[in-house]
């Protein structure tokens, strides 16, 4: 029998989640100490695409330096985000942790870079999306259980996996499509409101440590953050009031009080909305014709400002540009010298490799390999069959 502490419905909003009403693909009994969706999260936490996350991509290439974020220290910020949140709005929080969990699980190695040139090579093979792929890993790829593949997790942390940004209606991308044909995961509509939460955490999350990676990085000067909405104003005044303090640490308070800013503006704002739209359980959340976790207007404009500054002078900067380049190169070449070899491929990997039928098929499981890769890996890989196919020449 479970303990009383997981008895927590009673304390959670009408239309939150509930674990005891959630549902797995694959039958297992209940767990006595945890909720189906505490299972969720450690299940994500040890499988081996988490621990990969340590070492890919966030902004800049995980071998420039170690005080950079990665994506895995990224998604540890946007999890304890998402649970402050979910814990304000009475919603399950163990639920919006395993959607934040998961939410960067099928990011390429070298960050958006390399997801845009695995896109491009997998274009006349059914496409490639970081969500889709986040999906199959879940569902297919991480292999530790010996009645399913996958890790079985809810219905409702799939679906935060799989449309935490919104509804899937147009360009369904290929793994969504598949998995979708045997578990209904109701592409169509809002995904649950945790989920939700877990999206917009991550928007919170990285606009403001990447402005911090940014200046430690010399994309951008003091000057030009004292000029961005939200976060300069705190720290001039921050500045102003501890005068002989370091720049540095007047930057990480105004960075944090900016952090604190976002999180209550989208408490009050999905408050609000609640409080109008008056939903009675979380299927009325997936039905509401928008989102209903938001930012208020006037600070969705000071945040995409901060979006818009981050993306001209780091993301897009042509000092970059040689990195992205050199990430996209190592993708672009593996991909071509595994699907014209697959013997170069591990033993695992290639035997699964020869079994399957046709071209298309096998281009997908090199993605999902290459996909799978730390940055480190893929320069070391890519360096070594690229040695030694000059020793051959």
């Amino acid at each position: 029998m479970p303990n009383k502490r997981i008895q927590s419905s009673g304390r959670l909003a009408p239309y939150a989640c509930r674990p005891e009403e959630s549902s797995r693909l694959h039958y297992e009994p209940a767990d006595p100490y945890r909720t189906a969706f505490e299972r969720d999260c450690d299940r994500i936490v040890h499988s081996s695409a988490f621990r990969r996350l340590m070492r890919k991509t966030q902004v800049f290439i995980y071998l420039e330096g170690d005080l950079f974020r990665t994506r895995l220290t990224h998604t540890i910020e946007v999890s304890r985000a998402a649970r402050t949140i979910a814990l304000n709005l009475s919603l399950n929080p163990d639920l919006a942790e395993a959607a934040a969990l998961a939410h960067d699980l099928g990011h390429t190695p070298f960050g958006h870079a390399g997801e845009e040139e695995l896109e491009r090579l997998m274009l006349p093979y059914g496409g490639f999306e970081h969500n889709a792929q986040a999906l199959r890993i879940v569902t297919c790829l991480e292999r530790h259980y010996p009645g399913f593949d996958g890790l079985n997790l809810t219905f409702e942390t799939l679906e935060s996996i799989a449309k935490h940004n919104g509804p899937v209606r147009n360009k369904i991308p290929f793994a969504l499509n598949e998995y979708n044909r045997q578990h209904d995961l109701r592409l169509d509509t809002w995904p649950n409101l945790e989920a939700q939460i877990a999206s917009i955490a991550d928007d919170i999350a990285y606009n403001c440590h990447d402005v911090h990676d940014g200046l430690r990085a010399r994309q951008f000067g003091v000057d030009e953050v004292e000029r961005l909405p939200l976060i300069g104003p705190k720290f001039k005044r921050i500045k102003s009031a501890n005068p002989n303090a370091d720049e540095s640490r007047c930057l990480y308070q105004a960075l944090s009080g900016a952090f604190a800013e976002l999180v209550a503006d989208v408490l009050q704002t999905t408050r609000r909305i609640l409080r109008e739209a008056k939903p009675e359980c979380s299927d009325d959340i997936r039905l509401m014709g928008a989102a209903t976790a938001r930012f208020s207007p006037d600070m969705e404009e000071q945040i995409g400002e901060i979006g818009r500054f981050l993306t001209t002078r780091m993301y897009r900067n042509d000092s970059m540009e040689g990195e992205r380049t050199k990430g996209r190169r190592v993708l672009q070449e593996l991909f071509e010298v595994f699907l014209s070899d697959s013997r170069l491929l591990p033993p695992e990997w290639n035997t699964r490799f020869v079994a399957k039928d046709g071209e298309r098929a096998r281009a997908r499981l090199v993605a999902d390999y290459i996909a799978g890769m730390t940055d480190r890996f893929a320069i070391q890989t890519h360096s070594r069959l690229m040695n030694s196919a000059s020793r051959a020449d």
